[in-house]
């Protein structure tokens, strides 16, 4: 049986999108994701909602416009496994349109907010790069929109794993409000640098109450609403995956599995 936290891409929506996950399809409050392909020349429009967006230009070139702002031609990238992307915050309530200048593949990440903050573009030196973990345990981080970056809601993030390697690993987990832990959904949208082959993600509750090990592919979206949530890359299979987090408090605090709780994360 299908798991109901693994997401497949679809291949032949006539506007491109290829995923698109909301509230409503997860069954939670926060967060929304969708990722779309846009062909030369093609132009998105979308009216403004009560979310605040956050635009990544996962590959290609594009003009992004919002509420009457020119944030410019952003992107340059030609896979997402290439340095770092460049993005875009939108408030709120602002209509937006990007035009592709080439093939696009673009991230719409979203989350409730109420417009405190202006329209701004994200470039690639703005976006905090690092390694975490040993051995066979590194991966490398692209912190686009971390807590520590203005937004009302939003937590996005790039890890690049090497085939061979695991990430979100120890196993953690960020679904209680205390002062160990804030309560994040979250959203994985994976890529395989081969475009083939797969991944494995589990996720699971201490008590075994949510228990899913997915094998997942190109381009599919795995849900955690709650539990641990590590991934594994086979040998030879680099893996991408773009996270999008949201919840009550904009803060990610997390705790790991006891198992797992003697390794360094």
């Amino acid at each position: 049986m299908a798991s109901p936290l693994l997401v497949h891409p679809t291949r032949d929506d006539p506007n491109g999108v290829v995923q698109r996950i909301t509230p409503a399809t997860a069954g939670w409050r926060h967060v929304g994701f969708e990722a779309v392909d846009l062909r030369p020349g093609q132009v998105l429009a979308r009216h403004g909602t009560g979310d605040e967006l956050c635009l990544v230009l996962l590959t290609g070139r594009a003009r992004v416009r919002a509420g009457g702002h020119d944030l410019g031609l952003l992107g340059e990238r030609s896979s997402p496994f290439e340095g770092s992307p460049w993005s875009a915050y939108l408030p709120p309530s602002l209509d937006w349109q990007v035009e592709a200048e080439g093939a696009v593949e673009l991230a719409i990440c979203a989350a409730p907010a109420t417009g405190l903050l202006p329209p701004r573009v994200i470039p690639p030196d703005a976006v905090g790069g690092l390694t975490r973990g040993t051995g066979t345990n590194a991966r490398f981080i692209r912190n686009i929109l971390p807590d520590t970056a203005e937004a009302e809601s939003l937590l996005v993030v790039e890890v690049v794993t090497p085939g061979g390697h695991w990430s979100s690993y120890p196993p953690h987990k960020h679904d209680t409000d205390g002062p160990d832990e804030t309560c994040l959904e979250e959203t994985y949208y994976h890529r395989l640098r081969r475009g083939a082959g797969f991944a494995v993600q589990r996720v699971y509750t201490p008590d075994r109450s949510l228990d899913e090990t997915m094998a997942v592919g190109d381009r599919d979206v795995v849900l955690v609403p709650r539990g641990y949530h590590p991934v594994g890359a086979p040998h030879g299979f680099d893996l991408y995956y773009l996270n999008v987090m949201a919840g009550p408090v904009r803060r990610w605090k997390f705790t790991m599995d006891p198992d797992h709780a003697h390794l360094p994360y």
